[in-house]
């Protein structure tokens, strides 16, 4: 033996030794190629328990099944309950794979710098606890890698766009996929494939998310079984295979554990960490449960890019929406539009590239098209701009267009009184009408009286989450159509002065007159 740079016993390389029989026998059964990783788990590798400290692992019944899935199936996606022993199963197979078989590479990819640590300091522990007529000698070994005399190596980094570009795989591990950045998991997930096709093998092992991120759909696809001819196979179509475990799985999980975790930690998290279900993991505005049971439609038709979700009824009201931008492939702009006192989304439209000029012809097409649809009548119709900064600019493209050419009427904020302004048609949004247009909508959406029908929309929602004493997009995704219904609920507060059928059902859908801030935002001075 000698000692690592980090003063850790480690076995030397290339030493020669002599064996007992049953140190042959041990050896052997190790090295088998369908069974050697359950000998190796359950004889040598060590564990350290946060209760009874340094023990063998030895595997409960669901985590051998997890065991056999990542040996007998070339990639594996894992859905698992939180603290299951995801990750001392996963460092027990890699330590082996890595010991017994000669000139791999492995990469650990982890959500984190601190779960890529983790993880190579279970297989470390693991290493030096084994027995040394059973560890391979090391080349190289700290804290990020370990090289061995066979020539394989485990490499630990923090999933980024460019983990692992370059390197040759043969088996990538993925710790808590479902939680990196969904941009940073797509450009990682797209370099790392073609690898992967040339003959390596992937585990991927996460507690659930989003719905919508790149585990999610992984998962399931690989949940998705049958072929073309209507036969069932042992992977999804994505050639992965699924594997999954319920939370009384676990010994030490029973009703009594489950009633007491559910005090601790609510219903949600209950569901999301121990059911395994696709709950959002943020604090998003809408309830993550909510949003689990929000599916969206395909729109009816489309024109242009704008999509239409339902006819149009000469009998009700309209409120179009615009929420501008600049139009240079930044911020996107969006319109929303809903029917009146139905509250449903009829209609919407985003782009980032239109300019502001543009933006305000597609808001007169899509009003024009209102007005066809309900017999060359236009009263019904409101239309409206956020005027804040750039919405200026397309004040003033409205102005040159001439308003009286935009079928509908264009309603604006009211001046409240005690504020000293000038007036400015449409909305202006300050921090306390944001949070005021948030709460009705959380109001509305989690008591099915605002209906959303388009998919873009549920997913931007998904991913608007509480951000300071606010609620923005998760870094790297967009809010632009919730921004857009938010201007169209004020809107809609506008016009229940105006019309008594918008009044009642308004009001019975806000609830209490006094709105309060969504949790768990609090805003001092009230809501303006």
């Amino acid at each position: 033996m000698t000692k690592s740079l980090d003063g850790v016993l480690t076995k030397k390389a290339n030493t020669r030794e002599t064996f007992t029989e049953q140190q042959i026998a041990d050896l052997k059964a190790c090295t088998d190629p369908d069974t050697g990783y359950l000998h190796f788990c359950n004889h040598f590798f060590s564990i350290q328990h946060p209760v009874e400290g340094k023990m063998l692992f030895k595997p409960f019944d669901y985590q051998e099944r997890l065991l056999e899935s990542y040996h007998n199936h070339r990639f594996n996606i894992n859905m698992l309950p939180r603290q299951s022993g995801k990750t001392t199963t996963a460092a027990g197979y890699l330590l082996w794979y890595a010991m017994f078989h000669p000139d791999q590479t492995i990469l650990i990819a982890a959500h984190k710098y601190t779960g890529a640590q983790e993880i190579m300091q279970r297989i470390r522990y693991g290493y030096e606890l084994c027995p040394d007529f059973i560890r391979a000698g090391v080349v190289n070994y700290n804290k990020g890698s370990m090289e061995f005399e066979n020539g394989s190596r485990i490499v630990s980094a923090t999933t980024t766009g460019n983990t692992g570009r370059g390197m040759s795989i043969s088996l990538l591990y993925c710790d808590e996929f479902a939680f990196v950045q969904p941009t940073i998991a797509d450009e990682f997930w797209t370099s790392i494939s073609p690898t992967l096709a040339t003959g390596g093998r992937a585990i991927i092992t996460s507690t659930p998310n989003s719905d919508e991120d790149t585990f999610a759909v992984i998962w399931k696809e690989s949940q998705n079984k049958f072929d073309a001819n209507g036969n069932e196979q042992k992977v999804g179509i994505n050639g992965f295979h699924g594997f999954t475990a319920q939370w009384n799985e676990h010994p030490d999980r029973d009703e009594e554990w489950k009633t007491v975790e559910l005090g601790r930690i609510g219903e949600e998290r209950f569901r999301r960490e121990y059911g395994c279900e696709f709950l959002v993991y943020d604090e998003t505005l809408i309830n993550s449960i909510k949003l689990s049971t929000m599916e969206g439609s395909d729109p009816l038709m489309n024109m242009g890019q704008t999509r239409w979700y339902d006819k149009i009824k000469d009998t009700e009201n309209y409120v179009v929406a615009l929420d501008p931008s600049m139009g240079t492939g930044g911020d996107y702009a969006a319109i929303q539009v809903f029917e009146l006192p139905a509250y449903k989304q009829v209609a919407e439209w985003r782009h980032n590239e239109t300019p502001i000029p543009a933006q305000i012809r597609i808001l007169k097409d899509i009003t024009s098209y209102l007005k066809q649809q309900s017999g060359d009548r236009d009263s019904h119709i409101y239309w409206s701009v956020e005027n804040n900064a750039i919405g200026e600019a397309a004040l003033i493209v409205i102005q040159d267009f001439g308003e009286e050419n935009i079928p509908g009427l264009f309603i604006s904020e009211p001046i409240r009184k005690g504020h000293v302004r000038k007036f400015r048609k449409g909305f202006n949004t300050t921090h306390g009408s944001k949070i005021t247009a948030c709460s009705r909508l959380k109001t509305m959406v989690e008591n099915d009286q605002l209906k959303l029908t388009s998919k873009t929309l549920i997913t931007e929602l998904k991913n608007f989450v509480a951000t300071g004493t606010s609620f923005r997009a998760k870094i790297g995704q967009t809010d632009d159509l919730i921004s857009a219904t938010l201007l169209a609920l004020r809107m809609m507060s506008v016009l229940k002065d105006w019309d008594p059928r918008i009044y009642n059902t308004f009001t019975q859908a806000e609830g209490d007159e006094i709105i309060e801030p969504p949790m768990p935002i609090y805003v001092t001075g009230g809501l303006g």
